[in-house]
């Protein structure tokens, strides 16, 4: 299989290293000190501890915070396809971007819009739109949530080469993240929390080219270099991607594990369900990469396929990727993972 690469070869394939070497973390998790403070106690009765390479189910429902709403975030992913592919530069990329601050002015104290100009590998200049909706502007302690909202321009790995030159929909690669954190937001507006949470919906992830790290996730470097908050530094960022289908399977990103192990430690503790396993997984170019590049721990959950040729979910940049391949089940157990995170960190 292309996909799978040897510790010592680690040769690039379609934005995935597939990587199971033992070999160190190349950084020592300086930041769990302030971890544990935000923590307190290490046990926690809405959390799961899975056992190494197995599956785990668990609903916990969190309290003050309730049952995360899998339907919900459903139906916020379903209202971004109904714009059609939001490719940077469409009418449906310009309305979704409405459309999601407006959402996000509902739940958010504060929502910036943040557009720019980057350079594509194949497309020349381009304008782009960040979206951010800051919860709880005062508090020092703060959790950075991201995922991307644009979608891909090219069907490039749909079997039938017809549809290479087509748009993807993205509900699962994009629209999932998303709406995940929408509903979130909403969640947490009606609870209340003591943490500052950061809501960073980022554009342009989708216009890489391969064998050229550097052109993907161009919002997202954008945002690294020109924050929402001078000197932004918070305890750690969860990027969410491609986070919807039936049978996701959550294993620990190898880059998330060397650069912010201790974080991932946390979220895998924490994790509400089965497709979250707890088993060293493949090495992925997403947005993270660039969070961490910027100074700020970052870890990606993120759906990896070790039996696919390509590493990802079998919808990936096709044409398939519709609303058909999202589950609420999978919506929910992410979003109650977050919810059991933010809840560890107000201990």
């Amino acid at each position: 299989m292309r996909c799978v690469v040897s510790a010592s070869q680690r040769m690039k394939t379609y934005r995935t290293f597939f990587c199971f070497d033992t070999m160190k973390m190349t950084l020592l998790y300086i930041v769990l000190g302030a971890l544990m403070t935000a923590c307190g106690s290490s046990g926690s009765t809405s959390s799961i501890s899975p056992q190494d390479g197995q599956d785990t189910a668990a609903t916990a429902t969190v309290p003050g915070y309730g049952q995360y709403d899998g339907g919900s975030a459903l139906e916020l992913c379903r209202q971004q396809c109904e714009f059609g592919p939001r490719v940077p530069g469409t009418t449906a990329h310009a309305r979704c971007a409405e459309w999601l601050l407006t959402t996000l002015q509902a739940s958010c104290d504060t929502v910036i819009l943040q557009t720019g100009t980057v350079q594509t590998a194949t497309e020349g200049q381009l304008g782009i739109k960040n979206i951010i909706g800051v919860i709880n502007p005062e508090a020092s302690q703060r959790l950075l949530l991201l995922a991307h909202w644009d979608t891909r321009p090219w069907a490039d790995n749909d079997p039938d080469e017809a549809n290479h030159t087509k748009p993807v929909m993205g509900a699962n690669d994009g629209a999932s993240g998303v709406g995940v954190l929408l509903q979130l937001a909403k969640q947490l507006k009606q609870a209340g929390t003591s943490l500052g949470v950061d809501i960073l919906l980022v554009d342009a992830e989708d216009m890489g080219v391969d064998d050229n790290e550097e052109s993907w996730a161009l919002g997202t470097q954008y945002w690294a270099q020109h924050p929402h908050v001078e000197g932004y530094k918070p305890l750690f960022g969860i990027l969410l991607d491609m986070v919807g289908s039936s049978d996701a399977t959550f294993t620990r990103e190898y880059y998330s594990t060397q650069y912010a192990g201790g974080f991932v430690d946390l979220v895998w503790k924490n994790a509400a369900g089965s497709h979250f396993i707890n088993a060293q997984g493949g090495a992925v170019t997403d947005d993270h990469i660039f969070v961490n590049r910027a100074g700020i721990p970052c870890i990606d959950i993120i759906d990896m396929r070790s039996n696919s040729d390509t590493g990802f979910c079998p919808e990936w940049h096709t044409v398939h990727d519709t609303m058909d391949a999202i589950d609420p089940a999978t919506l929910a157990e992410v979003g109650q993972t977050l919810l059991n995170v933010i809840a560890a960190l107000q201990q």
